[in-house]
């Protein structure tokens, strides 16, 4: 443990930060396209902090709604309950300002180098936690704020289903170190793919769903042992 915890989430996030401008990008010029003032949409990054939800949310309140837009960015958002449970022993031995504030910067890239790092000393591991959120706060911010202004200058080849995948592939490759994680990636990404057609996009989590549960049944018999 001997290696700096700010270095070390400084160099752990920048693999999940970099696929992420692109993605800030095409919220950037959602935002910039819906009748929704631009301020007021790149507010909303700061409020929410939650790409896949934020952009559901700016959508959907152009063509349906208010209750459904915001239903829509509950249930995408509801995977981060999974994630404080997972984090909850870990937070716990933190002190209260920040099981107050860490949670708000809880995204997926967070959570992913976190599950590697979660055993470390309270104090390291706190280090690590707010210099990987930062970065990766401040980046997003920055890539959604410069989608806003270049708006139509960004070439439609860039939009989601470009930095989508890219940035939710390198989370499973980063996760894939168990058999258990293996089988959750597995089920989780054909549970989602079949319940695709199903609205507001709940297929999302539908597949978590899928994916945890599997997954507890996989590991449960060998933790037992």
């Amino acid at each position: 443990m001997s290696a700096s915890p700010l270095r070390t989430g400084l160099v752990e996030i920048a693999p999940l930060a970099v696929p992420g401008v692109p993605f800030g990008l095409v919220l950037g010029i959602v935002i910039a396209e819906s009748p929704i003032d631009d301020f007021l949409g790149w507010a909303s990054s700061w409020i929410i902090f939650a790409g896949a939800a934020q952009l559901a949310l700016i959508t959907l309140l152009a063509s349906a709604s208010v209750l459904g837009a915001i239903a829509a960015a509950l249930i995408i958002n509801s995977r981060h309950f999974m994630y404080s449970v997972a984090l909850a022993e870990t937070f716990g031995d933190q002190p209260r300002w920040f099981r107050w504030l860490a949670p708000y910067t809880l995204i997926d890239q967070i959570f992913a180098i976190c599950t590697i790092r979660q055993h470390e000393d309270p104090g390291w591991f706190r280090r690590y936690y707010l210099a990987a959120s930062a970065t990766m706060w401040l980046m997003w911010q920055l890539s959604v704020g410069a989608g806003i202004l270049l708006g139509a200058a960004v070439p439609a080849s860039w939009r989601l289903d470009f930095a989508v995948p890219i940035l939710f592939a390198t989370l499973v490759v980063l996760g894939l170190t168990r058999r258990p994680a293996v089988v959750a990636a597995v089920v989780g990404f054909l549970t989602a793919a079949l319940a695709g057609p199903l609205p507001n996009r709940s297929s999302i989590l539908i597949g978590a769903l899928a994916g945890v549960a599997v997954a507890t049944f996989v590991d449960g018999p060998r933790e037992a042992t």
